[in-house]
């Protein structure tokens, strides 16, 4: 289930960033909770930046907590540039999967959302022409570009070739999340294409 990211950027205009965060999470569950009775609730992602740590969801219940998560170096924000290491705060869906990454396994994530894009805009870090290409991918549900002044290749991984004990010590990632090996392989069972991410 798609959150409606419209109606929510809307609402957001005069509302801190951690607030529509907030008031995002609070429709999600409002949502998720509305499932009929008959039907499977939804399965989804909390990553919880102050908390460090990365929760699957299934509507409201708790099925998974991972503890310990890594972050991007450059710290986390609600708007990002490429190469600047941040975490970018927002709902997401995975959009691929490579079981071979040099980080053991990543899910890649359809950042940037929609969100960013007009954020990017306004800023004036990126052109009319890169805000159209990003909203009309994320409308068709496709992957956004990745290569603008946004960033891009944001998602969930493992530590892969790099030391375990060394990586949970401190945010080490160019602005993704990440797990060891293992938390990222029993995440994997929760995991498909179109999984909803909420970083907040």
């Amino acid at each position: 289930m798609k959150l409606p990211e419209e109606v929510l950027r809307v609402h957001f205009r005069n509302i801190s960033t951690y607030k529509q965060i907030s008031l995002c999470i609070a429709l999600l569950l409002l949502l998720l909770s509305g499932t009929s009775a008959c039907a499977e609730p939804s399965t989804w992602i909390h990553v919880d930046t102050h908390h460090r740590t990365l929760s699957v969801m299934q509507g409201t219940e708790v099925k998974a907590v991972f503890r310990g998560i890594a972050l991007g170096r450059g710290g986390v924000a609600p708007f990002r540039r490429a190469g600047d290491g941040k975490t970018p705060i927002g709902v997401f869906y995975v959009s691929w999967i490579n079981p071979d990454s040099q980080y053991h396994l990543f899910f890649g994530l359809d950042y940037p959302a929609v969100m960013h894009a007009e954020e990017g805009y306004r800023a004036h870090v990126i052109d009319q022409r890169t805000y159209r290409a990003i909203v009309d991918a994320r409308r068709r549900g496709e992957l956004p570009p990745q290569d603008t002044a946004l960033g891009g290749h944001i998602g969930i991984h493992g530590v892969g070739r790099y030391d375990p004990d060394d990586a949970r010590l401190f945010d080490w990632t160019l602005g993704c999340v990440a797990l060891t090996d293992q938390q990222v392989d029993e995440l994997a069972q929760w995991m498909s294409l179109g999984t909803m991410v909420v970083i907040q």
